[in-house]
């Protein structure tokens, strides 16, 4: 469990062979003294909504190993701005004495788009006891063989106690192995790749002339959203 990993100051070293347990596609793709960046690739076979819906329940596919309690089925994430990637830790059962139900905030949401795009802050395991921030946004596609193109990248900086080039190849194991078992429960397609060719932005539909001008506003509205977030997701699948 993260508790004693953490505990014990080697949670680098404890982490650092889960980076040859997968075939995932993962890579440390940027790190320096001030941070690194990981950034993992899956294709599945699911459709977005279901890639979503799956996403935001981390009790079927968070690794039991890499939590507080040592049990997923104790975390949850609330999809919404200022929702919180949690984890409930059950009451120790004593007979001898009374003992009380206790939580982590893993993360936070910041931004909630569904089939599009989760954004999350907060520093993981280790690295929460460090004054660092972590930015975890994982984009989903719809890819041209029918299923979801998945990028799931992890931007940390500040100041840490750890080695960089230790702790950031830590990480993206972790990272990668978090991925692996929402790609096992949804269906990969093939092997995963580095690259993905970056999805074009939906056509904004066009209304008929004859519905109300409040309708037309209220589309075009949606369609400047949908176009700003293609654009965000397509400059992160280009990487």
């Amino acid at each position: 469990m993260l508790r004693s990993i953490a505990a014990s100051g080697i949670a680098g070293l404890a982490f650092a062979g889960l980076l040859f347990a997968s075939p995932l596609s993962a890579e440390v793709v940027k790190s320096d003294e001030r941070g690194f960046v990981t950034r993992e690739v899956a294709v599945v076979e699911a459709s977005p909504k279901q890639v979503w819906l799956t996403l935001i329940s981390p009790a079927k596919w968070w690794n039991s190993g890499h939590t507080w309690s040592g049990d997923a089925t104790n975390l949850t994430i609330k999809p919404q701005a200022g929702g919180c990637f949690c984890e409930r830790i059950p009451e120790d059962p004593d007979p001898n004495r009374i003992t009380l139900e206790g939580s982590v905030e893993h993360m936070r949401v910041v931004h909630a788009f569904p089939e599009r795009a989760l954004r999350m802050q907060g520093a993981l395991g280790p690295l929460q006891s460090e004054a660092v921030t972590g930015v975890l946004t994982v984009a989903l596609a719809q890819s041209e063989a029918g299923g979801t193109t998945i990028v799931w990248e992890y931007v940390v900086g500040g100041y840490m106690r750890y080695e960089v080039p230790i702790i950031s190849k830590a990480v993206d194991g972790v990272m990668t192995q978090q991925l692996a078992g929402l790609t096992k429960l949804l269906g990969p397609v093939g092997e995963p790749v580095s690259a993905v060719e970056p999805m074009p932005a939906p056509q904004a539909e066009v209304k008929p002339a004859e519905e109300a001008p409040d309708s037309n506003a209220a589309t075009d509205e949606k369609s400047d959203r949908e176009r700003s977030l293609e654009e965000a997701v397509r400059d992160l699948l280009d990487g």
